[in-house]
């Protein structure tokens, strides 16, 4: 039998495949991606053990969860945990600690005729190293601020960097108010693990100076980790420019088209529209104390009538008639703004050809 371990660095730099013992509940809080979750008490089994726990101490507990899991539960509970061994021969098992659950479901296995591993110190172990990889890089890396107005393509940008963090891929939203997805986000501790996890690849291949995108402390629904979040007040920062029709058509390109094609891929072609028809509308009425009423019901009809006529040709154009109106009188000022009182900070700006030159150099002078 392989042993346990606890060598996460290892385990999250080979994307080793795990299964998770926790209960759906704790699992649905936050997990480690690519993770499958095969429980060993699904939700209302776990509440049962922990009140008896808490009553009449472990002992109880443990006989009422070999009581509540035998028989057929428990054989095809098993079954279930010998298909993922015997489809992933070097992977491991865990709990939340690593104690009881993963020491159960591991004899239960052995008892079945597989050896197999699990990590000592479980969920919580592993949480906290991925905690710790990422304060650590925040202390011992160079970080530079990739800034720009609306539309630039800073994403454009960082996909084309090797040593690029893309805080919005990881929380699978684009950051503005109309930045949401057709699929939804990952909850808060996904993102915190996702993004520590690329770190510590990046670092494994000898990167130590990263590139992100200039972001507020929320990238949707997903906070940025707060030792980070407060760097990126102070990082140096490379501002990115492109022309003012070049912005509204990547804008198009990406909240209009490519927004449409994922929902009515998720949704099929009627109710897909429906529903990304739905998002426009309500990205804009999210900001509508900030844009004002007349310039809301302004932009409102002119997003109505390109919806309308998208729906009937499946013609885009007019659509930037709101963006050209969004950028110029919503977004380019509050970006000035910012750039005016960052500016001491910005060490460089340019076009995305000169910014991708500038950084692949930064990065090789370091």
């Amino acid at each position: 039998m392989r042993d346990n371990s606890s060598n996460y660095r290892e385990i999250f730099l080979n994307d080793v495949p795990m299964m998770d013992a926790r209960a759906p509940v704790e699992f649905n809080k936050g997990a480690f991606p690519g993770v499958l979750n095969l429980p060993l008490m699904d939700d209302s089994e776990r509440q049962r053990v922990g009140t008896c726990y808490k009553q009449h101490g472990q002992d109880a507990a443990i006989a009422m969860g070999h009581q509540l899991v035998s028989g057929q539960v428990k054989d095809e509970r098993v079954a279930a945990w010998a298909a993922f061994a015997k489809a992933n021969p070097h992977g491991y098992l865990y709990c939340f600690r690593g104690g009881l659950r993963s020491q159960i479901t591991q004899q239960w296995l052995a008892e079945a005729g597989i050896d197999y591993p699990r990590v000592i110190g479980g969920y919580k172990a592993m949480r906290t190293f991925l905690l710790e990889t990422t304060q650590q890089a925040v202390a011992e890396c160079d970080f530079v601020i990739l800034g720009g107005l609306t539309g630039t393509g800073k994403t454009d940008v960082l996909v084309q960097l090797n040593n690029s963090l893309d805080l919005e891929g990881h929380a699978n939203h684009r950051g503005s108010s109309f930045g949401k997805r057709a699929t939804g986000q990952p909850m808060q501790i996904d993102f915190e693990n996702r993004l520590a996890i690329d770190m510590l690849k990046q670092r494994a291949s000898g990167t130590e100076q990263f590139i992100l995108e200039d972001e507020g402390r929320m990238v949707g629904s997903c906070t940025v980790p707060l030792a980070l979040y407060q760097g990126m007040q102070e990082y140096p920062l490379v501002w990115l420019e492109d022309a003012f029709e070049d912005r509204v058509e990547r804008i198009l390109r990406d909240y209009v088209i490519n927004l449409c094609a994922e929902f009515i891929s998720l949704h099929g072609e009627e109710n897909g529209f429906r529903l990304y028809a739905e998002r426009l509308l309500q990205s804009l009425s999210n900001i509508q104390k900030r844009l004002g009423g007349e310039r809301y019901q302004r932009l409102l009809a002119i997003m109505q009538a390109a919806l309308d006529e998208q729906q009937r040709s499946a013609a885009v154009d007019l659509h930037r008639g709101w963006i050209d109106g969004m950028l110029r009188e919503y977004y380019d000022p509050m970006y000035v703004f910012q750039r005016e009182s960052k500016a001491s900070r910005i060490e460089f700006a340019g076009d995305q050809a000169a910014v991708i030159a500038y950084l692949a150099e930064r990065k090789a002078s370091r």
